[in-house]
């Protein structure tokens, strides 16, 4: 399994999945998450193209990150998401937290 890509920029950073986001990949993807933020990263973009299923693990992480940046004024985005991906997160209701994007 390979690992999550991180890229830095001047206004945050770009996490990556290697592959879909579920409670087996979480606890990298958290480590990945909360290392950027605790480095000073106030925009947070997760990349899912590489990503093909979400689980309930994943949706909490997502929602935790997001309070996580709330609380130092930063914001957190995703983008390249299925069609899938965006019908749950539209159904659930996440883009109105938190801007998310299709493919």
């Amino acid at each position: 399994m390979s690992s999550t890509t991180i890229t830095t920029n001047e206004d945050g950073a770009i996490v990556q999945p290697a592959g879909d986001v579920t409670a087996t990949s979480a606890p990298e993807l958290r480590s990945a998450l909360k290392g950027v933020i605790a480095g000073g990263a106030r925009a947070v973009t997760v990349d899912f193209s590489n990503v093909q299923m979400l689980d309930s693990a994943g949706i909490g992480l997502l929602i935790a990150t997001h309070n996580s940046l709330a609380k130092v004024s930063g914001k957190l985005s995703v983008v390249r998401a299925s069609a899938e991906i965006m019908d749950l997160f539209q159904m659930m209701r996440i883009h109105q937290h938190f801007s998310v994007s299709g493919e």
